[in-house]
């Protein structure tokens, strides 16, 4: 797989392994993040991954930039890429649609045409890659949705969109860590803490992962509610597949 080196700044290198949105090229960036990662390159005080990037962070007082280069090409040059290599994550995510908890998911049926229980099929039909992360702790940038079910972003954002919430806007589909401002039309939420600075792991997933959403019924979703207050839920049954 190709690549390029160029500096960001003073203190950050970013790797191009192309110029678009492709699981294959995301899967080539994860390889690199983690292999690069094991290495722990002295210097380097982050990776942060992309759609088809890698920046990678580092101290300029510790490592100059050419120098790094030089370090990341040699690392990188003689590494297999290809996406059988990596172990396929899928992590879980239990979904109440509609009601209180999805305002727009009739708006969204409207515009696509179909009743409330075929965007929920399709919308949970599948298993979506986890692109990259961003914008905040955990709010994850996912590839895969049924393209019948694409629906424009809200007019009108709004001021406060609850933690939890699972929301469409043109042809993706994201999840609300945290509450937030946002102009995604909402569907539905899950009652899992997707954020807690004070888990061992405070982000559920990472890029490179994918994700499935189960629906489930109101009493399912205090049920399990109830038990993510309480620090009692076990989060572990939520992945499938290897690491």
């Amino acid at each position: 797989m190709e690549y390029k080196i160029l500096p960001v700044g003073d203190s950050a290198l970013t790797i191009v392994f192309g110029d678009r949105i492709d699981p294959g090229i995301s899967a080539d960036v994860r390889a690199a993040r983690k292999h690069l990662t094991k290495k722990n390159i002295e210097g380097v005080t982050e990776y942060v991954q992309t759609y088809a990037t890698l920046m990678v962070h580092y101290k300029p007082g510790v490592v100059l930039y050419d120098e790094l280069a030089v370090r990341i090409d040699q690392e990188l040059s003689g590494l297999d890429l290809s996406e059988g290599n990596m172990k396929k994550k899928t992590i879980v995510i239990p979904v109440c649609y509609g009601g209180e908890f999805g305002p727009d998911l009739p708006f969204v049926c409207e515009h696509a045409g179909l009743n409330e229980e075929e965007v929920i099929r399709r919308h949970s039909g599948g298993e979506y890659l986890i692109y990259m992360l961003g914008f905040m702790p955990g709010f994850v940038y996912l590839g895969g949705m049924d393209p019948s079910i694409s629906t424009p972003r809200l007019r009108d954002p709004r001021d406060r969109i609850e933690k939890g919430s699972v929301g469409i806007a043109a042809n993706q589909t994201g999840i609300y860590p945290l509450v937030s401002p946002g102009g995604w039309q909402i569907i539905g939420r899950t009652p899992l803490k997707l954020y807690d600075q004070n888990r061992e792991k405070p982000i559920l997933y990472e890029a490179g992962e994918y994700i499935r959403f189960v629906p489930i019924d109101r009493g399912e979703f205090d049920r399990i509610k109830e038990q993510v207050d309480h620090d009692t839920y076990e989060y572990e049954w939520i992945i499938e597949g290897g690491k």
